[in-house]
């Protein structure tokens, strides 16, 4: 499945974040662990950020000024009704060319969206994208090895893929990041996120 196929698939089950059943708690918890390791509280960047605005709401509590991207044109019509003075970009995050600069940003649930083969490239882009000591955290499937597939859980087919745990820490190693917490968080399912902080003198 393409990231545009993603967006179609998410424009038919907004009510899943929408029903009074949603947990708005979900991930803010992990959220203020990563941004105590912030050290800077600028410009920050929700990618895949969906429709509930709750990581919005917590990042303006902490001082930072964010934006949202998310290639469900649905999502962003329902965020911006929640934020009409926040930017939201509704793009693919493979191809967006983003021209600002971050002192945090969160892919929560989103980064398991994109094409395996893309998977890098996109950590690639996020991580050039933090100011030194600007921080990122994301979830992903906390296998041990690649791997990619389809399911339909949710109703609509959806794919999902992962570097793997290993994958992922050479790749953000490699870019020059540290990581500062990785955590699985609903085990025994495989839902694992990291922390990672871009090191002071970068590398890219």
């Amino acid at each position: 499945m393409s990231p545009l196929d993603i967006g179609k698939a998410y424009n038919q089950i907004t009510h899943l974040w929408e029903s009074q059943d949603f947990n708005r708690n979900n991930g803010i918890d992990q959220h203020k662990k990563a941004i105590a390791f912030a050290k800077n509280r600028g410009k920050a960047l929700d990618v895949g950020c969906g429709c509930t605005g709750r990581f919005i709401d917590l990042l303006l509590s902490e001082g930072f000024s964010p934006e949202g991207v998310d290639i469900s044109e649905e999502m962003i019509s329902l965020v911006k009704k929640r934020h009409p003075e926040i930017k939201f970009h509704q793009q693919d995050i493979c191809e967006w060319e983003i021209c600002e600069k971050y002192d945090f940003i969160t892919a929560w649930d989103s980064i398991w969206h994109i094409p395996l083969n893309q998977q890098h490239k996109v950590l690639t882009k996020l991580v050039s994208h933090l100011n030194a000591n600007g921080v990122l955290i994301f979830s992903c499937g906390g296998i041990d090895q690649e791997d990619e597939h389809t399911d339909d859980f949710m109703g609509p087919e959806l794919y999902y893929s992962s570097l793997g745990i290993n994958g992922f820490l050479q790749s953000l190693i490699g870019l020059g990041c540290i990581c500062r917490h990785l955590e699985y968080d609903q085990y025994p399912e495989l839902h694992a996120y990291l922390i990672v902080q871009k090191a002071s003198v970068a590398r890219m």
